[in-house]
């Protein structure tokens, strides 16, 4: 089967592979941190594996929240292997945006996702790749994996990367894109994954923030049965892109592309490489990679993730959160372009040796039971998604789901965006016929691994519908007042921040650490402010009420509001307009712009249309607002400041309570949109 598997010529670089020994391309060793680095109270990783012993969540918990070098040292000593030891578990100060964990410790990431399983069991199953075409997955082995990311990485290093270098990588999920992100970490390079759905000028402007030296890329990509045209987005964007030196194109079709000057065919130059690649021994807070996410300022922020605590935060929360087994099949259908898929479908999942799905497809393709069939046929264990697709499939009936067999089924996961209670009930009832455990899980691209969830927790602890719950293991939540303090008991609501550091978070911004420090640690000092509100309960459970800041959450994907305004800008018709969120059934929230046209433009009709194509273009097609509403004016603050929470209160329906409108320039504004939004609502029913 692997022979099929990662396109048309790596499946016959794999086919060469098959006579190779399983030994592990290079030696292993575990280096024992001192354990004086880790003093205190018990808080070994056989100890945390035992979180649901009686008793044992509320003391690890408490010992985590008070004792960090306690209880997270013998964990990264156990957990990881390591060339050196580290001398100090943390460093960290809130206040300049200063993290830093396991200092002095050095580690390769690859050799802890790969290396260490193939010396053990070469011939286990790392990957299953569930290619788009329904029914032709692909079987990929520890074995497989680290020979094909060593001679990527070989290629790489032939190419003139580096260690510290940047690599972009423009690919959909499959098991090369995987090999891609190893052996970056094998050669101490630093990748960006963009999400293959992303336009020319969106994957140009991530490219030059980076300063990326080599793009990887498909020559096509397949989903839901439609063709992707990627190596013609890499082409447009890398002529705007002067630090490219290299593309390095594979096939995941037989269709030949325009091949230039920059461009190299990625498996005729893996198929002269060696099957065996040294590597590079990183230090713990060294760059990993980085990711790509969008602020409010309409300019997206290069994430950085570090070496040694992203890891270990990925592999012990893809194990306790979704009680992982050894032999289970770990089925997180998240695109590899985002934090979930780096977090739970690469590197937490390999670093604890487990079998992790690749789904490249759509979860309607060729039909809505296109999740479940899968589970069946890969007898799937634990399955983790988005709320926008169970609402997607929870309108086309319980007929698709019922009709496949998903008792491999243990645990159920939600990520993404809060999970409304309709669609947890459906996911519990229907999909997990009630006997699974779900979790809905909190967290963001800014802290590495899931934080808040239902489990772990003690044996049977309850879980409530369309809520996070629990802290995971060192998350501190507490919940700030406007006035900036901390709200305290139980059934109140406020700003959600986090008090004490921990291993997986961000270490900085790109290129611009004051950025990172404004963002999450100006507006509330001594915490990190993660953006989100939040309510706690009469029994101290956690649940996300939305952000609180101009950034929205379409389909999972988060998006700055300013990003798409700044796209509307460039039309030269539209001198003014206002992006908001508002609730959508599907996507949990979609895009509604407020535009102004000038008199001069002509057809509005022509000009909406214009604009839609121009978001698509500049940012991504999901980016396109659902709604755009042509205004005479918007409604502005005496000093200029767009009032954005009028316009939101006046498209969910709740004109009659604007709240304070004294700061409003013209009272009259209010008026004359409303007027515009029931035409718009009287048109578009009469189309119906």
């Amino acid at each position: 089967m692997a022979a099929r598997s990662l396109g048309r010529g790596v499946g016959r670089l794999l086919g060469s592979l098959r006579g190779l020994s399983g030994q592990p391309a290079w030696p292993l060793c575990r280096v024992s941190a001192p354990r004086r680095a880790a003093s205190g109270p018990s808080g070994s990783a056989p100890a945390v594996a035992a979180a649901s012993q009686p008793g044992s969540y509320p003391a690890l918990s408490a010992q985590a929240a008070r004792e960090p070098a306690a209880f997270w040292g013998p964990l990264a000593r156990d957990t990881l292997l390591w060339d050196t030891p580290y001398h100090t578990v943390w460093d960290c100060d809130f206040s300049t945006g200063k993290i830093g964990w396991f200092l002095g410790g050095q580690l390769n990431v690859s050799v802890n996702c790969l290396d260490q399983h193939v010396r053990k069991s070469p011939e286990s199953v790392a990957l299953i790749w569930e290619r788009d075409e329904p029914g032709t997955e692909v079987r990929i082995t520890y074995r497989e994996l680290l020979e094909t990311t060593c001679r990527l990485a070989n290629t790489l290093k032939r190419h003139g990367v580096c260690r510290g270098d940047c690599v972009a990588i423009y690919m959909p999920v499959s098991p090369l894109a995987v090999a891609a992100m190893l052996a970056c970490a094998r050669i101490g390079a630093v990748h960006t994954v963009i999400f293959a759905g992303f336009s020319a000028a969106s994957l140009a402007g991530r490219i030059n923030d980076a300063k990326c030296k080599v793009v990887i890329t498909f020559n096509q990509g397949l989903r839901g049965g439609r063709v992707m045209e990627l190596k013609k987005i890499v082409d447009e964007a890398v002529k705007h892109c002067p630090t490219v030196q290299r593309v390095l194109v594979a096939h995941r079709t037989d269709n030949k592309v325009h091949m230039g000057d920059l461009d190299i065919p990625l498996e005729q130059e893996m198929a002269k490489e060696d099957p065996v690649c040294a590597p590079e021994s990183m230090g713990s807070e060294d760059m990993l990679f980085m990711l790509y996410t969008s602020g409010s300022t309409g300019m997206p922020k290069g994430i950085v993730h570090t070496q040694a605590g992203y890891l270990l935060y990925a592999a012990l929360t893809h194990k306790l959160v979704f009680d992982h087994r050894p032999g289970d099949i770990f089925g997180c259908v998240a695109d590899i372009g985002w934090i979930t898929g780096h977090s739970y479908v690469v590197y937490g999942p390999l670093c604890n040796g487990a079998t992790s799905v690749l789904f490249e497809s759509t979860p309607v393709y060729p039909n809505a039971g296109r999740y479940w069939e899968t589970v069946e046929r890969l007898k799937i264990n634990q399955f983790y998604g988005a709320p926008t697709a169970v609402r997607l499939l929870l309108k086309y009936g319980d007929a698709w789901v019922k009709k496949y067999d998903r008792s491999s089924l243990r645990t159920l996961g939600s990520v993404g965006e809060p999970i409304n209670c309709e669609a947890w009930e459906w996911l519990h009832r229907v999909v997990g016929d009630s006997r699974c455990t779900l979790v809905d899980t909190w967290w963001q691209t800014e802290t590495g691994g899931i934080c808040i969830a239902p489990r772990p927790s003690e044996e049977g602890a309850e879980i409530l519908p369309g809520m996070a719950m629990r802290p995971f293991f060192g998350i501190v939540p507490v919940l700030m007042d406007e006035k900036g303090s901390v709200v305290e008991g139980s059934n109140v609501s406020g700003a959600l921040c986090i008090s004490q550091a921990w291993p997986g978070m961000a270490r900085t911004i790109y290129g611009d650490h004051q950025r990172f420090v404004d963002a999450y640690f100006k507006a509330y000092p001594g915490y990190y402010f993660t953006g989100d509100g939040a309510h706690r309960t009469e029994g101290g459970y956690y649940q996300i009420t939305g952000r609180m800041d101009d950034v929205i959450n379409i389909s999972g994907h988060r998006l700055g509001t300013a990003e798409i305004e700044d796209a509307i800008a460039d039309h030269p018709a539209v001198p003014e307009s206002a992006v908001i969120g508002y609730p959508h059934d599907i996507k949990g929230e979609a895009a509604f712009a407020f535009i102004v046209v000038k008199d001069s433009a002509g057809d509005s009709d022509v000009v909406v249309q214009e604009l839609k194509s121009m978001v698509a273009t500049k940012i991504a097609k999901y980016a396109v607002p659902d709604e755009i509403l042509v205004v005479k004016r918007l409604p502005k603050t005496r000093s200029g400041k767009v009032m954005r929470r009028l316009l939101r209160k006046i498209i969910t329906s709740e004109a009659q309570e604007l709240g304070d409108t004294t700061t409003l320039e013209d009272p009259s504004i209010i008026t004359e949109i409303l007027s515009a939004y029931q035409k718009c609502k009287d048109k578009q029913a009469a189309a119906k």
